[in-house]
């Protein structure tokens, strides 16, 4: 008589599940502290402009960012073909330029104020009168840090 007995079978034995609660509550913890939401939703046309020499904004510092171009095709009909300005996720007025800057203003802390810097998300086929507008508007809320976004890429592309 032996001490060992062989197996009969060469059955593997059921995977263990104790630890799958672990991982999926882990996965799950991963994806909601790496996902971005979106911010705003683009009722414009905006294919950006490019230049060669860009230089990226940090981001510690505030940025509020006024989109200008055509309307997009789901809103041709209700808003023309005439370009437009979107101040997060509505049309407006070069008159609410200002107030929109202010109310940014206000939103944060009182020594970051300095350092709030106006994004121009400007499409590349808009009229520079409306871009020359709201930058009027700009100087007269005293908002003087202007940043104009581009794409990179070969700057003489731009012409047609």
């Amino acid at each position: 008589m032996s001490k060992f007995k062989k197996k009969k079978g060469g059955d593997l034995p059921p995977i263990s599940t104790a630890s799958l609660p672990d991982i999926v509550f882990m996965l799950l913890f991963f994806f909601m502290v790496a996902t971005v939401m979106r911010e705003n939703t683009l009722m414009i046309q905006n294919a950006l402009p490019v230049a060669n020499q860009v230089e990226k904004l940090d981001k510690k510092n505030p940025i509020s960012y006024v989109y200008m171009g055509k309307p997009s095709d789901n809103y041709k009909k209700k808003f023309g073909t005439e370009a437009r300005i979107q101040l997060n996720d509505k049309f407006a007025d070069v008159s609410d330029v200002g107030p929109f800057i202010e109310a940014e203003r206000a939103a944060l802390r009182e020594e970051l104020i300095p350092y709030l810097t106006v994004s121009l998300k400007v499409d590349k086929d808009a009229q520079m009168g409306i871009v020359g507008d709201v930058k009027q508007e700009l100087r007269k809320v005293n908002a003087l840090k202007i940043n104009y976004t581009t794409g990179v890429g070969d700057a003489l592309t731009n012409i047609k």
